[in-house]
């Protein structure tokens, strides 16, 4: 998938700079607390050294459990895919609930912490901030303005945020550099001593309060797992270099605790209670005057490009939790810059009540922040050591035995390390996980029901989306791997019209190498059915599983798999049914194309699969016409409208593209809007498109003509000779299903005329909101070219 990178990256260091801003940040504020603690106390002497031994260590195995987890997981979802594998779907709620309260914290931690720079420079000026107004800091009202104005600035979209990202982190890692070798010329080179004497007695609590206070350096770490999609190259080589971006980042910070750790340290006895932070005052003891407010520039820079990924970090998760169904589509909708604002300015209403009411001091948020990390550092471990266990039983090796050990020691840590931040900090804010989570885990749990399963692709891609902090959201530019075709649903009921289904199935279960899933549905319902004995319907059910068994056998001849099922009832909403119990990824079936709306009663039974269905359906219309039987698919048209429904299909383009060679054509109709430019800048919506999916090696053109959806869809597919026609249909779908509800009109007149097969995406009314084309502000313009009527 493509980032907020214009291409993808090829080396690591690029991705440490796409990437690493937030752990990078870490050692600019993870002193002032820690110090505190055991200054103060007068145990730093015999401490210091073996809490920052620990943290190294314990950075060093997590390090290295990542480098398992990026072997396994390359689609973007990290630790959190991996953790959904292994544990299932209340992981992704407890992932979720977290994630929710940790974006908060990263914001909360950052620009408290930036405001302590500019508050460090603001002292020495006589500018009194730390001061109050009406018993509020002054500092106070400074750091909810920036809040604001960085949530401004995230909702502009993507491009707007993105563009201080890399540059803030290479400054922030030559800074730290800069006082690693400044370190090392002016007062020598020094490392931490490791006394045992910290675990014993009295020092005990302070080396592990120490540990709870500093753990935060590892802020950030599992982003490196979710950049893996972003790099070229095969699975292997993106992991490879994912790896060596994390090493640079945790690298340089290990190494600035270890070196320049114990100068500020030095630097901070006596002056740790000081308004200036210790980190400012060690800036200003070992680099001269000019290079330390160099130094506080880049640290400001760098936090507040922190804070706008956190905020993005929301955006992100709020539409991946949409489009899987965990929260309202109200909460994931898009604005006209194409993200979604609502969550990030509902996060900076509880950012400001928590500046206003506990304050701007970063050593406030700085456990809890660092709780939340190690819980879900904590599931990514002990699901690697799952999987590690589960592959080790499979297939015994010395080098799993050798990972698993190493993964299980970095679990420990982890959750010892979670125990430890809980029992020192439980009072002072930890709580609020206890109840903060379970209430988020309920809520998703209550809109995942309500609103019910969505359509594969859209989980997957939510799956991806909700991990990405650095990353647009655009689904035209998001990529999956491949589209899962593992399960395809092939309705029979016995008739020849049923049965021309068979070989399209058939070429689709071989090139995907898919299960097939017969389903035959006597119709309870039908007035024959009603008087029937049980001796009659047991003696109909007979006779549909022999004719599923003779079609099964057939298929498994050609070495496929297959399976059968059997239902009765009405014949819709069991079909619909079996495809939400074993979570089908397409359903193939035929249709004698009478999509006609005028009663109930005369709806077909692709119709009432399609209005009912959530999962993507390829309708075939068997004529005299040889391309209605058409199984492999070289040319395709695909009809957008501009809105984001449309762009659903987008992945399906890809996964039928790669796999059958074809030629694609993206097409569009000018209608929905009078104002000037309107053609053009369809056109230029279409080449944006087609300028993503030429780089997958796809052989792409667009067009844009007409003057009525349906008749130009009919028309051009008939002049170009097309095998395919894929376009979304706006659909009911889920739980909350309604047989008034009808597919687009559009789709409808297509399905009924073409002779060539089409793909349907059923799309629920309501659940996406339509976007406007690139660039336009008239509300008038950005209107969906299709509004569900045809004008003809």
């Amino acid at each position: 998938m493509a980032g907020f990178i214009s291409r993808k990256l090829s080396n690591s260091f690029e991705g440490a700079l796409a990437g690493g801003g937030d752990p990078a940040t870490s050692p600019l504020y993870v002193f002032g607390p820690f110090l505190k603690l055991i200054v103060v106390a007068g145990v730093a002497q015999v401490t210091f050294g073996a809490t920052i031994w620990l943290a190294v260590f314990t950075v060093v195995m997590v390090s290295a459990m990542y480098r398992q987890v990026m072997g396994w997981i390359t689609d973007g979802s990290g630790g959190s895919g991996l953790a959904e594998e292994e544990f299932g779907g209340w992981a992704v709620k407890i992932n979720a609930g977290i994630t929710v309260i940790e974006y908060t914290l990263t914001f909360l931690v950052s620009m408290a912490a930036l405001v302590t720079f500019v508050a460090d420079r603001a002292t020495e000026f006589g500018i009194p901030l730390n001061q109050s107004l009406f018993g509020i800091q002054y500092r106070t009202f400074l750091a909810i303005g920036l809040s604001i104005f960085t949530g401004w600035l995230v909702n502009l979209g993507p491009k707007a945020a993105a563009k201080a990202f890399g540059p803030a982190t290479a400054a922030v890692l030559l800074l730290l550099w800069v006082m690693i070798f400044a370190t090392i010329f002016q007062l020598g080179f020094h490392i931490p001593d490791f006394q045992l004497k910290a675990f014993t007695g009295d020092y005990l609590h302070f080396t592990l309060g120490g540990y709870a206070r500093i753990l935060a350096l590892m802020t950030g770490i599992e982003i490196f797992a979710n950049l893996v999609a972003a790099y070229d190259g095969t699975r292997m080589e993106k992991s490879r270099k994912a790896f060596g971006s994390l090493l640079i980042i945790m690298g340089t910070t290990a190494l600035t605790m270890i070196i320049v750790g114990p100068a500020i340290l030095e630097v901070s006895r006596g002056t740790v209670t000081s308004e200036i932070s210790v980190f400012t005052q060690t800036m200003n003891a070992l680099l001269p005057p000019w290079a330390s407010y160099l130094g506080t520039l880049i640290g400001i820079a760098v936090l507040l490009s922190a804070s706008a990924a956190a905020a993005q970090g929301v955006q992100n998760l709020a539409l991946g939790l949409r489009y899987r169904h965990y929260v309202t589509a109200t909460m994931g909708q898009r604005n006209r810059y194409d993200v979604a604002g609502r969550p990030v300015w509902l996060m900076i209403l509880v950012i400001g009540i928590c500046f206003l009411f506990f304050g701007t001091h970063e050593e406030t948020y700085l456990a809890l922040y660092a709780a939340g990390v190690f819980i879900l550092l904590s599931m990514t471990g002990w699901a690697a050591c799952k999987r590690l266990l589960r592959e080790d039983r499979e297939k015994f090796s010395f080098g799993k035995t050798a990972s698993l050990v190493g993964t299980a020691i970095a679990a420990l840590l982890t959750s010892g390390a979670t125990f430890i931040i809980f029992e020192e900090r439980f009072f002072e804010g930890a709580w609020i996980y206890l109840l903060l989570v379970p209430a988020l885990y309920i809520a998703f749990t209550y809109f995942r029901k309500k609103l019910g399963s969505p359509p594969s692709v859209e989980e997957r891609l939510g799956a991806i989306i909700s991990e990405q902090r650095f990353f647009p959201t655009s689904l035209r530019e998001l990529k999956l791997d491949e589209v899962p075709f593992q399960k395809i649903v092939v309705p029979l009921d016995g008739s020849s019209l049923a049965e021309q289904v068979i070989a399209t199935a058939r070429a689709f279960a071989r090139e995907y190498g898919a299960e097939l899933e017969i389903v035959s549905v006597e119709d309870g319902n039908a007035d024959e059915s009603v008087h029937l004995t049980d001796a009659q319907i047991a003696e109909q059910a007979s006779e549909l599983k022999i004719y599923m068994g003779l079609v099964s056998s057939l298929i498994r001849g050609d070495g496929l798999k297959v399976e059968t099922h059997y239902r009765r009832g009405e014949p819709s909403g069991e079909i619909d049914a079996v495809c939400r119990e074993i979570s089908a990824d397409l359903i193939i079936m035929t249709t004698r194309g009478k999509f006609e709306f005028g009663q109930l009663m005369t709806k077909s039974m692709a119709q009432r699969v399609v209005q009912k269905t959530s999962t993507p359906t390829l309708l075939i219309r068997p004529t005299n016409n040889w391309r209605s039987r058409r199984s492999e698919f070289k040319r395709i048209l695909v009809a957008l409208d501009g809105s984001e429904e449309a762009e659903m299909v987008l992945p399906y383009i890809r996964a039928f593209a790669n796999q059958f060679a074809s030629r694609v054509l993206l097409f569009s109709v000018p209608e929905g809007s009078e104002s000037e430019g309107y053609d053009e800048k369809i056109k230029q919506y279409l080449d944006g498109i087609a300028e993503a999916l030429r780089n997958d090696g796809i052989e792409i053109f667009t067009y844009v003509t007409g003057s009525g959806p349906a008749r130009t869809i009919l028309a051009v597919s008939e002049e170009e000779k097309i095998d395919l026609i894929m376009m979304s249909s706006h659909g009911r779908g889920g739980v909350e299903r309604s047989d008034q509800i009808p597919i687009g009109s559009v789709a409808e007149k297509v399905v009924s005329e073409t002779p060539c097969p089409v793909f349907l995406l059923p799309l629920r009314r309501g659940d996406l909101a339509s976007r406007r084309l690139p660039e336009e502000a008239d509300s008038n313009a950005s209107r969906p070219l299709n509004d569900g009527s045809e004008e003809e």
